[in-house]
């Protein structure tokens, strides 16, 4: 009909139904993907594979978020069937990123065991390349990051099958799977070698190339390993400090780059690999404050430092947002999103800010009708309304909020 959502509008609801993937939406997108899955070959073939099955992962995790078991053990069965026929074709048998997405399929559908065989099987498959492959060491972040979301407790985790995972990334030899212990001569070992590895890249003079982009990356998973070792091994101060010595460097990278040059290609590598780099700092304070005491005050910082640099980073608002929910002081929070929004054009604070408002008043009115059934409170909670609307108004007015029609969308969907 022309009039339909293409792909998903996940954060607006239809009555109690949350708008999802609809029909005609998805119709379209498995089209288009499929006339290009013929007219592409070799690298791009296997890049449309890789984002292909990323959008069925998308579609799994809406499933969970929105616990509709039927569907999801329907949209299960078709994504692993996906996933499977990709991992069959002769180009992508040593595709290390089709198979992490398998397996991280497979975790997500609540098969640890079989996700579990499917990163073993990925790792003994993918030779020795060690620190040094870029690909090896995001698959093995990625395993250690889901073992270690399963811990209870900081408490003996050195012989976690985590750290089993980032000791044997360390010894350039054939991966074994985890048989239940770690020896302490290894992680002793796999510690000098994260060092050595991560001051080798830090003291490396930048050469602005093609090849750079990979060195990026590389170093991302690099500071994400050691991290995760460090955490699991001594303690999240050790973990802290890795994160800070390589934002300290790349900050460095970035501004010598913008002093040698005018190219942004240099640059923006940088700066996007800080952002990675970030990113895994904030996550890694958000689990621990999960499993055990630690003060807010640090991941606040960390937040708010980052998110003054990338204002348009959804998942650092999304912590952000998190962390704010617990306090009942809401004046700081209202501050800041003030400053961001006055000094970005991003429409990403503007969005949130508008969330984080609309949280409060959901919490208000739950509280002030309490025991009451459906009887409206009789004093109502004006001053969140107006204070909604205000920023509604305010972000339709600025540059790029005039042409957003999600903004549009959620604002009528709030005056109705």
């Amino acid at each position: 009909s022309g009039f339909n959502s293409i792909g998903h509008m996940d954060s607006m609801l239809r009555g109690r139904h949350q708008i999802g993937h609809c029909k005609e939406g998805e119709e379209f997108i498995q089209n288009v993907i499929h006339v290009l899955f013929q007219i592409f070959t070799g690298k791009e073939k296997s890049n449309l594979a890789i984002c292909w099955l990323q959008y069925e992962i998308s579609k799994v995790v809406q499933c969970l978020q929105a616990k509709k078991k039927k569907k999801l053990k329907a949209q299960g069965r078709r994504s692993k069937k996906l996933a499977k026929n990709f991992l069959k074709a002769p180009d992508n048998r040593n595709n290390l990123c089709l198979w992490k997405l398998y397996a991280y399929l497979e975790w997500l559908l609540g098969n640890m065991d079989d996700a579990r065989k499917v990163f073993d099987t990925a790792l003994c498959t993918a030779g020795t390349g060690g620190l040094k492959s870029a690909q090896l060491c995001s698959l093995s972040l990625l395993y250690a990051q889901l073992e270690v979301e399963l811990l209870e407790s900081i408490e003996g985790a050195v012989m976690s099958r985590a750290v089993h995972i980032l000791t044997k990334l360390t010894e350039n030899g054939p991966y074994v799977p985890y048989s239940g212990q770690v020896s302490p001569v290894n992680v002793l070992k796999a510690r000098k070698t994260y060092e050595h590895a991560l001051q080798d890249y830090l003291s490396k003079t930048p050469v602005f190339d093609q090849d750079q982009v990979n060195d990026t990356d590389q170093l991302v998973n690099l500071v994400g390993c050691y991290a995760l070792f460090q955490y699991l091994t001594v303690g999240i101060d050790a973990a802290v400090l890795i994160y800070t010595q390589a934002s300290e460097k790349l900050e460095a990278s970035s501004s010598q780059k913008c002093e040698n040059t005018g190219e942004n290609f240099g640059i923006l590598n940088f700066r996007t690999a800080l952002e990675a780099v970030t990113l895994l700092h904030t996550n890694l304070l958000r689990f621990h404050m999960k499993i055990s005491v630690y003060p807010l005050n640090p991941l606040r910082e960390a937040l708010t430092e980052a998110l003054k640099r990338y204002p348009s980073n959804q998942s650092l608002w999304r912590s952000y947002i998190h962390i704010q929910r617990k306090s009942h002081c809401a004046s700081k929070a209202r501050r800041f999103f003030d400053s961001v929004t006055r000094s970005t054009n991003s429409l990403e604070p503007w969005l949130f800010a508008i969330q984080a408002e609309q949280m409060r008043k959901k919490l208000t009115e739950k509280v002030q009708r309490a025991d009451v059934g459906e009887i409206h409170c009789t004093i109502p909670e004006t001053g969140l309304t107006n204070r909604i609307v205000a920023l509604f108004e305010h972000a339709v007015q600025s540059v790029n909020g005039t042409h957003c029609p999600l903004l549009w969308r959620m604002y009528l969907n709030f005056m109705v």
